[in-house]
């Protein structure tokens, strides 16, 4: 066996030990074990159904079942109270403590959807404790990245499937066999119900169901944050002027460390995630499962560690956040609106949060109309590099353009497998007016199409714009004067077009190789406009990259010789065309592709 073996078997094996003395010296006089617990024994918990003390509600111990999954028993209760009765099982009770014969036993945790009664599943006070000393002993990072096998980094870089792959990445099951589940913390959100929606489509598998109407409640910031057994835990993905939060009970504080949930948020295992306490406004009772309608209060600590049985953090603690700020200017608003948030640091979360948001600062006022136009700016500042700045503008695609290029931006930044690309802060700019922008292509007429090497060629696009007149517009592209006679191919495009060819012509100007390869090739994907019209020549190269550089106007035998398949080092060839562009008030839809026949001088 390898001394390095051997380390991580010593490791593993001390880590076995601290647990089974951690299990074997539990409390008995504050703590009551599963082995003590028997079938019709009386029992509480500690929850708040509104506002922020915690209340005593009545329970029934139904059975102990063991071995409920691999490792870890459960303890079976039901709610005695009217008002349990009523409501049944509640989304954001999950980790409220339960005490049997005045020692706690754990927290609510589980239970079956649809269900007429409270029953609920405990999960044991000895497995929750255990939540963190895992994650500290192994000296985890806190979010765990995507699997860099996940986003191919070999390939031009696509913004939209990175940022898919982020959301793939978070998939949960949460359910499981007869409808029994972890009762999922309430997302609650200050979005609209039209955002929430959308955002639920996106969250469908991670078990995670976003609520409008949390509102935002920072707390008093003069006043002392005390986490109590029974009271609001509550993780502020999104603070300030738009917030998201999930929802659920503290179950035990040991000086300044305090537990809850019963089970995981996303099971992440080490994090660093903002605590917080928090303001239950209601319970809104459902016949599917009935669920806390809350607002987090003022952050107040940081969560070390997200595991199975439960949710781990420490008082006093700072967590580290993103500045976020998005200005919306719309044609329905009265005024501008300027939203000042902050985001939970996370591989995974903080993406899809950063979406989420502006989608929500965006669609404030509501739906946009069929006809509208979203013209953006934005800017993502990264530690050590110049900020990535882009603005550009879509037309009847809502906010999806400018939610995808900084969903995709910030995913590739956060989870790159090259090294550290830190997000200090993000600031967009957001402008809707309501108007068509999108054209098509009516016509392109080549004013001759045979022409001289190093003359002038010269062509007339005519755009259709949607309810609107039929616009020409006249193009021009010098031919270069030691081109060979031949037949060539005229590209006119648009945005969408001329991103096709570029990444094409020029890939490895779109490729990771490391942090600072990443960073250029966003830059260079966010810096396409939109509403440009293009035309565009290809012209025959003998030129190649090798691992990004660029080697243009080789001989041929050499270019064959560098490209050869014998070779580890990354070649690519080295496209070479003519190109001129227009800036039009429109977005062209489509392309057109002419032939020309070249004459020699």
């Amino acid at each position: 066996m390898c001394i390095k073996s051997l380390s991580k078997f010593r490791y593993f094996g001390f880590l076995v030990l601290f647990i089974c003395s951690f299990a074997f010296g539990l409390d008995k006089e504050k703590y009551i074990s599963v082995d003590e617990i028997k079938r019709g024994m009386d029992a509480y918990c500690l929850t708040v159904l509104v506002g922020t003390e915690p209340k005593k509600y009545p329970l029934k111990v139904v059975s102990v079942v063991r071995n409920r999954t691999p490792g870890h028993d459960a303890i079976l209760v039901m709610g005695t109270d009217e008002t349990f009765k009523h409501i049944g099982p509640v989304q954001g009770c999950s980790g409220s403590p339960v005490y049997i014969d005045g020692r706690l036993a754990g927290a609510l945790s589980s239970g079956y959807s649809f269900s007429v009664d409270p029953l609920y599943a405990i999960t044991p006070i000895e497995d929750m404790l255990a939540v963190g000393s895992v994650a500290d002993s192994a000296g985890g990072s806190p979010g765990t990245a995507v699997n860099s096998a996940m986003m191919d980094f070999s390939k031009p870089i696509d913004l939209a499937n990175a940022g898919k792959r982020v959301f793939s990445s978070l998939a949960k099951t949460q359910k499981s066999a007869g409808g029994f589940t972890a009762l999922p913390c309430p997302l609650v959100t200050s979005f609209s119900p039209e955002v929430c929606k959308s955002l639920a489509v996106d969250l469908k598998n991670t078990g995670l169901v976003p609520l409008a109407g949390g509102g935002t409640d920072g707390g008093d910031e003069s006043e002392e944050v005390k986490y109590v057994p029974g009271g609001v835990l509550s993780i502020p993905l999104v603070s300030g002027d738009i917030s998201m939060a999930a929802v659920g009970t503290v179950t035990e504080v040991v000086g300044d460390k305090v537990y809850g949930f019963g089970h995981s948020f996303m099971g992440q295992g080490a994090v660093d995630l903002p605590m917080a306490s928090g303001k239950v406004h209601t319970v809104v009772s459902s016949m599917n499962i009935s669920f806390k309608l809350a607002s987090a209060g003022k952050i107040s600590g940081a969560f070390r560690a997200d595991e199975s049985t439960g949710i781990f953090g420490k008082s006093g603690e700072t967590a580290k956040l993103i500045p976020l700020r998005i200005k919306v200017t719309r044609f329905d608003a009265v005024e501008d609106r300027v939203f000042n948030c902050k985001l939970a640091y996370h591989r995974l979360y903080t993406p899809m949060l950063l979406q989420s948001v502006i989608a929500g600062a965006a669609l404030v006022q509501g739906s946009l109309p069929d006809d509208h136009v979203v013209d953006y700016k934005a800017s993502i500042a990264v530690k050590g590099y110049d900020p990535i700045k882009f603005e550009n503008i879509s037309s009847g695609k809502s906010i999806s353009d400018v939610a995808s290029e900084a969903l995709g931006s910030v995913s590739l930044l956060m989870n790159n497998p090259f090294g550290d690309a830190e997000v200090k802060s993000l600031d967009f700019e957001i402008n809707i007016k309501p108007q068509n922008m999108l054209a098509n292509y009516s016509s392109v007429q080549l004013d001759d199409v045979r022409v001289k090497a190093g003359s002038t060629a010269r062509a007339t696009v005519v755009l259709q714009s949607y309810k609107s007149k039929k616009t020409a517009y006249r193009m021009s592209m010098k031919i270069p004067k030691d081109l060979k006679a031949g037949k060539y191919k005229i590209i006119f495009a648009g945005d969408m077009g001329y991103n096709s060819f570029i990444r094409k012509a020029e890939p490895h100007k779109f490729i990771a190789r490391d942090v600072d390869s990443l960073v250029a090739a966003i830059k260079n994907i966010v810096s396409l406009r939109r509403d440009r019209m293009y035309m565009l020549l290809k012209l025959p190269s003998a030129g190649v990259t090798i691992e990004g550089k660029e080697l243009p106007n080789l001989p041929a035998s050499k270019s064959m010789l560098l490209r050869t398949s014998s070779r580890t080092i990354t070649t690519a060839p080295l496209g070479d065309w003519v190109e001129s562009s227009k800036v039009i008030p429109s977005i062209v839809v489509g392309s057109k592709t002419m032939e020309i026949t070249v004459e020699s001088n």
